[in-house]
């Protein structure tokens, strides 16, 4: 595994932990293996191939998760993934910092999110955003999985803080690859996920051509009807972003794309909820998990203010943004533009909202959208086999909050990358 040093312990075992294993919290001690990057199976390690922990790490009762996923997430860091630099190297620089901040926060992968721009960006950005897999180093921090392009093909009244006049409608399919870039939307092309309004030009006959190239269609910042996004899982969309934001409302004669959580099990999307106290009501949220849990992600749809102190800032299409805490509005409006949460604090969120057990919070960032992105068994599982990326939970009992989870360690391909100190080896 690219990273491995030679003072890098090979075999680590985890004990006095707690897993997550499904909807449950197994007592039980894991194996991996930093030179193949990969989960163990603690007995056939110990007993087949005759292998040892070079370091056996005790938990002390902590949860022992898959790393975190988020799959809309726009910059971090002060990074904006949407605004090209002048160089390759000095764009490939900047998503390095990014990957190594997201990773304190517990993030080992993720889709960096483009908002919708002109060609000219998409083309310039996009070869530096494609899955990294077996060259990503440990190291770097959290791996790029591929791109997610929202926009810009979306409708103009409910494109939220994207700039209406690079919004674009696609008759053909050669529109799309005009604005993305032939080479980058195939097979083993830097786009993951595009999210795009079926309603919009002649967009829902496209949809079938985007899924065939392997990328995964999103509904979002759309005034589709109920019927319209019905048609569009039917074409093949799978994934709804920021479900109830920048959409047509829910409506009792037209529930719109919320509508599609009321569908058969086999219809029914992937839906993406920004869980920061800002974005939606908590009400709306235990709602949507009521009626469809399975499918529900949770995003932080995180700028590159992320970490930055609050103030007004340069937005990528010459507005400017204010961040006052969390909250991030667009100057002179009360538009809200994106988040400036950490995923671990979304899950946090989610938990209080909900009433989700605490495995079923963590599977929200973890095992469901690994199931989106096709990574079953590689990504947000702690099977044997799977990649050894690994967060470990501590638990606070905050008086005005209450319980809590804390990131004390992230793992990447078996190599320890962030550590806050409070876990010792033995």
């Amino acid at each position: 595994m690219p990273g491995k040093t030679t003072d890098t312990p090979r075999i680590t075992k985890f004990t006095n932990c707690r897993l997550v294993r499904g909807s449950s919290l197994v007592e039980q001690d894991l194996w991996i293996d930093s030179l193949t990057g990969k989960i163990l199976k603690d007995q056939e390690a110990f007993y087949e191939l005759h292998l040892s922990p070079d370091q056996i790490i005790d938990l002390g009762g902590r949860i022992l998760a898959p790393g975190l996923i988020d799959v809309q997430i726009n910059g971090a860091q002060g990074f904006d993934f949407s605004v090209p630099c002048e160089t390759k190297e000095e764009y490939d620089e900047g998503l390095r910092m990014v990957n190594r901040g997201l990773a304190r926060t517990g993030v080992t992968s993720y889709l960096p999110t483009l908002v919708s721009s002109t060609a000219e960006v998409y083309h310039k950005v996009l070869p530096s955003l494609g899955p990294k897999g077996a060259n990503h180093l440990p190291k770097d921090g959290a791996e790029v999985l591929g791109a997610h392009a929202e926009g810009p093909f979306i409708n103009s009244g409910r494109n939220g803080i994207h700039k209406s006049e690079v919004l674009q409608s696609a008759q053909t399919f050669e529109d799309l690859l005009s604005v993305y870039g032939a080479d980058n939307m195939g097979s083993a092309s830097p786009i993951k996920m595009i999210t795009a309004a079926p309603e919009v030009g002649n967009m829902m006959a496209q949809i079938p051509e985007i899924v065939k190239r392997g990328i995964i269609y999103s509904i979002g910042h759309s005034d589709a009807t109920y019927e319209q996004a019905v048609s569009a899982t039917h074409q093949g969309a799978r994934m709804v972003t920021h479900l109830f934001n920048a959409m047509r409302p829910f409506y009792h004669r037209n529930p719109g794309v919320f509508g599609l959580l009321g569908q058969s099990e086999r219809r029914r999307p992937y839906y993406g909820v920004i869980a920061d106290g800002i974005h939606l009501h908590p009400t709306s949220i235990k709602i949507a998990y009521n009626a469809h849990p399975d499918g529900l992600i949770l995003v932080t749809d995180a700028m590159r203010l992320c970490g930055l102190p609050d103030g007004v800032y340069e937005w990528t299409n010459g507005e400017r943004i204010v961040k006052t805490g969390a909250r991030l509005t667009l100057e002179g409006s009360d538009k809200i533009a994106g988040s400036s949460a950490t995923l671990i604090e979304c899950v946090n969120n989610f938990r209080r909202w909900s009433n989700a057990s605490t495995p079923d919070a963590i599977n929200a960032v973890t095992a469901t959208p690994a199931r989106l992105l096709g990574l079953e068994g590689i990504k947000g599982s702690l099977e044997a086999g799977a990649d050894a990326d690994l967060v470990v939970l501590g638990e606070t009992n905050d008086p005005y909050s209450g319980n809590t989870l804390t990131v004390d360690q992230v793992w990447k391909f078996g190599v320890k990358i962030h550590d806050t100190d409070k876990i010792a080896a033995v």
